[in-house]
């Protein structure tokens, strides 16, 4: 029998997009079985709690397995690395938005490289329609009452709108 080819998607995913679930649908078509990883990302300050955001992944993601592969979502708060050789990971997968994404994921990459050479990285380029699409613009764009159904899921634009009426944001930005 054929070794599974596990894949990691990471991503803080705070929240999720349709870009990151088009990448998760192009994903599948490579490997056995894909983990999503949500990190647990001190430097940001998510919208989000990581229950909530790993909820709205695992609703959101698997319906996109098509019978291609399986899906799992799981938290991480370790190096990249050492998170991708526990669950016995061979790809590492990334969506790439623009020129800028590049630089950053490069870097990465020699990084990770020289922490563990077994592990490949594989790039996916962005739909062209979702290129612009970055989750700290999302909220951005919901905070000031902006529709950001193209951005997002029905679920998760509904989740996002909830919270910030929770927040008390109102539609010119403020809070209360």
């Amino acid at each position: 029998m054929a070794k599974t080819r596990v894949g990691l998607y990471p991503g803080t995913f705070d929240p999720a997009t349709l870009g990151h679930l088009d990448i998760v649908k192009r994903a599948v078509k490579l490997v056995d079985h894909l983990v999503i990883g949500v990190a647990t990302n001190p430097s940001k300050s998510p919208l989000f709690t990581l229950d909530e955001r790993m909820e709205m992944v695992r609703h959101e993601a698997t319906p996109l397995a098509e019978g291609r592969a399986t899906i799992e979502v799981q938290t991480f708060d370790s190096l990249l690395m050492q998170f991708a050789e526990k669950i016995g990971a061979s790809v590492i997968v990334r969506g790439l938005r623009a020129v800028s994404d590049f630089e950053y994921e490069f870097q990465m990459v020699a990084m990770n490289q020289r922490l563990n050479s077994e592990i490949e990285t594989v790039f996916l380029m962005a739909d062209p329609r979702h290129q612009a699409i970055a989750s700290r613009l999302v909220k951005e764009i919901a905070m000031l009452g902006g529709n950001i159904a193209p951005f997002t899921s029905p679920y998760v634009a509904e989740r996002i709108v909830k919270r910030y009426k929770e927040l008390g944001a109102k539609t010119d930005g403020t809070r209360s």
